[in-house]
């Protein structure tokens, strides 16, 4: 356990005010470039990178391990708050989160996504600590035919397992894979579906997708029913920012499921943290289908936020023991983090432990400072947050799609990404009214090009033989597990309809059975009755009868 020893000499150097001020600066700011919409975790560290040339190279990465972490919690504030993911790693939290924001329990969300971020995060940078060499060694396990899998696995099981129909979360997915068919394709340098115009040659940013489908598509949607009111989201005077005992257990077995889920994904370059958390958000709502939970999809349930929340930064927790110890980026943030190395003559992999072991255990440590600082520093800013819903309807969205529109356009300075995102945005608009879900084209559009590319590197080394594809005992495990899945999950949908058609004839039977028998009824009494009534009415008139009683 030389590890443990190590890492308290890393605390030793972490824990000097000077360098706990640097960490609780990256935190603040971190947190604060990440809850703005358009921006994100990656975009938050890419911005800051300046800042930090000045600094040496210990306090540098300190500050960044909060800048790290501080973009995640910023990219789950803005998810829940504005149903605007500042990354791609908050979409997951974004549905039910934002669900419970739009019911009057935005302190909840927050507390819950910041906890599960907390809990996730130490749990990852735990077992980092512990089980790098292990950790290190499962990663080279996987080659073209196993990222592929993983890649189909998550498309099917998500489509088939957040939509209610199983046919549109398959168009979902179509679409998804369609927009990543734009740009140059890779291995023969051909153009595909850019009409020509150089901008598109790189394909669609996953900014400007996300931004446009869940933020301009959000803001028409809202558009499309304020009908001339400026009502503010309904909200208590003082919402509680923290979560009751019950409530805490009742999150806790997400909170554990999705550190699950990401641990392993942190150190397989498989498209960051958007795997685990899409497969969280999956397995919780197939278990509050089991458990009869209302909550879910409609008012917003604690446990669709806490599982990707928790996933997600377990996921960043190992990335950065895999980018420290194999030089491996596993997420768009930790590339931006090995630039950061290089700006400093510093190369991550196995050498960086020999060479500059006082900085990578300091580093270290200050993860888990980080994560302390933030968990402290969301739990108190969230009622600031909250207030965001107070503004009026008009005023916020208006503020979104403003600040999504300049956060795009600063981000390449093309006109062309403006236009595409307004695009995408009607695009989301009419997903939404159509019910057709979003998340199955977010997983197209983070995983479609490895899934791409992988496939043509598997066939290409096996000269084309299609058996490849399921040679390794893990692709064949994880085609059986999906096959499985599926079948399951088609059977649910079928009981479900069938149950659903079947409550439906049982409702119109009753109500043709009590339509008949008010009109029997009324045959039987209304005449006597209705004359009666009639009789008594005119008791002032002196040729009627007189009234009785």
């Amino acid at each position: 356990m030389d590890q443990l020893g190590l890492l308290f000499e890393g605390f030793a150097g972490a824990l000097t005010p000077i360098n706990l001020l640097w960490v609780v600066i990256g935190a603040v700011l971190g947190t604060a470039v990440g809850v703005l919409p358009g921006l994100g975790s990656s975009m938050a560290v890419a911005l800051l990178l300046p800042i930090t040339f000045s600094l040496d190279p210990t306090a540098a990465f300190i500050m960044f391990a909060g800048i790290y972490f501080g973009g995640m919690f910023g990219d789950s504030t803005a998810a829940i708050l504005l149903n605007t993911p500042g990354n791609s790693t908050a979409i997951a939290t974004s549905f039910e989160g934002h669900r419970m924001a739009r019911n009057g329990k935005a302190g909840k969300a927050l507390a819950t996504a910041a906890i599960g971020a907390f809990i996730g995060g130490l749990l990852a940078t735990m077992l980092t600590v512990v089980a790098m060499p292990m950790l290190t060694a499962l990663a080279t396990l996987f080659g073209p035919a196993e990222y592929f899998a993983l890649a189909v696995f998550a498309f099917l099981a998500i489509s088939s397992v957040v939509s209610e129909s199983i046919v549109r979360g398959l168009a979902a997915l179509g679409i998804g894979l369609a927009l990543t068919f734009i740009g140059i394709d890779g291995p023969s340098g051909t153009e595909r579906y850019t009409f020509g115009l150089p901008q598109l040659f790189d394909g669609l940013s996953i900014v400007v997708i996300t931004v446009g489908l869940l933020a301009l598509g959000e803001v028409f949607a809202v558009a499309a029913r304020i009908r001339g009111t400026n009502g503010a989201e309904k909200l208590l005077p003082r919402q509680r920012v923290w979560l009751s005992g019950r409530e805490l257990r009742q999150a806790l077995p997400a909170l554990f499921r999705g550190t699950g889920f990401g641990v392993p994904f942190g150190i397989i370059p498989a498209g960051g943290a958007e795997v685990p958390t899409f497969l969280a958000y999956g397995t919780e709502k197939r278990l509050a289908r089991r458990r009869g939970d209302t909550e879910f999809g409609t008012t917003g349930s604690l446990r669709g936020v806490a599982g990707p929340e928790a996933a997600g930064n377990a996921t960043a927790g190992t990335a950065m023991g895999a980018l420290l110890a194999l030089g491996l980026p596993t997420s768009a943030t930790a590339a931006i983090m090995i630039a950061a190395f290089q700006q400093y003559g510093l190369q991550p992999g196995p050498l960086l432990f020999e060479r500059n072991a006082d900085l990578v255990w300091t580093l270290l440590a200050s993860l888990f400072i980080g994560l302390v600082v933030l968990l402290g520093i969301n739990l108190g800013l969230a009622g600031l947050w909250v207030r965001l819903l107070r503004v009026p309807k008009p005023y916020l969205y208006a503020g979104i799609a403003v600040l999504s529109v300049l956060g795009v356009y600063a981000m390449g300075s093309s006109v062309v990404d403006v236009v595409v995102l307004l695009g995408i945005g009607l695009l989301g608009f009419l997903m939404r009214r159509a019910r057709v879900p979003l998340a199955p084209v977010m997983i197209a559009v983070v995983l479609g090009p490895l899934a791409e590319t992988e496939l043509r590197r598997a066939l290409a080394v096996s000269e084309g033989d299609a058996a490849s594809l399921v040679s390794s005992p893990f692709t064949i495990t994880l085609y059986s597990v999906l096959a499985v899945a599926l079948v399951v999950s088609l059977v649910q949908h079928v009981r479900k309809r069938s149950v659903s058609a079947r409550a439906s004839t049982g409702s119109l039977g009753v109500q043709e059975s009590g339509a008949g028998g008010a009109n029997t009824g009324s045959a039987g009494v209304s005449a006597p009755s209705g004359t009666g009534t009639s009789d008594t009415g005119r008791g002032a008139d002196p040729k009627g009868p007189p009234p009785r009683g």
